[in-house]
């Protein structure tokens, strides 16, 4: 028994070192590949609208009510200190610091990212990937590069579109619901909200989220076992992997950028 279970031990933990090792290699192809993509803008142009024009309803939706009810709650818990008066506070630093970023980053990698590996593992199970090597086309030019480009650049601009619409959310709820003076919601903002620890480190946040996704939406997708079922548990693997990789670096970016 002993044997065997380090036996599968050993091999289940060989078999995450392979996968690494061929996600690095894959990540290193893909990013001299991207140059190929300045030339043809038109691929990049399509891809941005698959993965972030037809992403941002569900971006817009989520924002206003994230910051709804993020308003709603710290009014509750602020009024019994008479500190109504900075909802506007906690509800732009929260948004920026931890909420947009990380918010866009999982909604980005439900609705997006499976996308993304859905659509590559298709083509790689009906043998268009394979096609185009025996055309002389490189897919990785074609195919990879476009799709990963398009998602870096696109989830910094959801991110942001994301903040924006959730401190209007706050804002509303804030001055017609709970009646608080409007002057003294954006007054609260542009005195405590930094534009480089606030603004810029989002951003920074939101670009890391967004390589990392769709690095491994597009991984997944591409090396994905050819069959219906590959097919599903590649697209679960994505979403699980994605969802934990957000997670896990918002963690390690927070204590890097906001350490005392």
């Amino acid at each position: 028994m002993l044997l065997d279970f380090l036996q599968q031990l050993g091999h289940r933990s060989l078999s995450i070192f392979a996968r690494l090792g061929r996600a690095s290699q894959f990540l290193l192809v893909t990013l001299m590949a991207l140059p190929s993509v300045v030339m043809r803008p038109f691929l990049l142009v399509k891809q941005m609208y698959n993965t972030g024009v037809q992403t941002l309803l569900i971006i817009l939706v989520a924002g206003i009510f994230v910051g709804m009810v993020l308003a709603l709650q710290a009014y509750i818990v602020l009024v019994d200190f008479g500190a109504e008066e900075s909802i506007s506070l906690m509800v732009s630093l929260s948004i920026l610091r931890e909420l947009g970023p990380v918010f866009t980053g999982l909604l980005f990698a439900g609705r997006a990212g499976s996308a993304l590996t859905a659509e590559i593992g298709l083509m790689k199970s009906t043998e268009q990937l394979s096609g185009m090597e025996m055309m002389a086309v490189d897919p990785m030019k074609y195919i990879i590069a476009p799709r990963f480009l398009a998602g870096v650049i696109s989830v910094p601009l959801l991110a942001l579109i994301f903040m924006a619409v959730a401190v209007l959310g706050g804002f509303f709820v804030a001055t017609d619901m709970l009646g608080q003076y409007e002057g003294v919601f954006w007054s609260q903002m542009q005195v405590k909200v930094d534009f480089y620890d606030d603004v810029v480190n989002s951003i920074i946040k939101s670009a890391v989220f967004g390589f990392v996704v769709v690095w491994i939406a597009v991984f997944e997708g591409y090396d994905c076992v050819p069959t219906s079922e590959g097919l599903g548990q590649a697209t679960t693997r994505s979403v699980v992997y994605s969802s934990l990789a957000v997670l896990g670096l918002d963690f390690v970016l927070t204590a890097v950028m906001y350490a005392v």
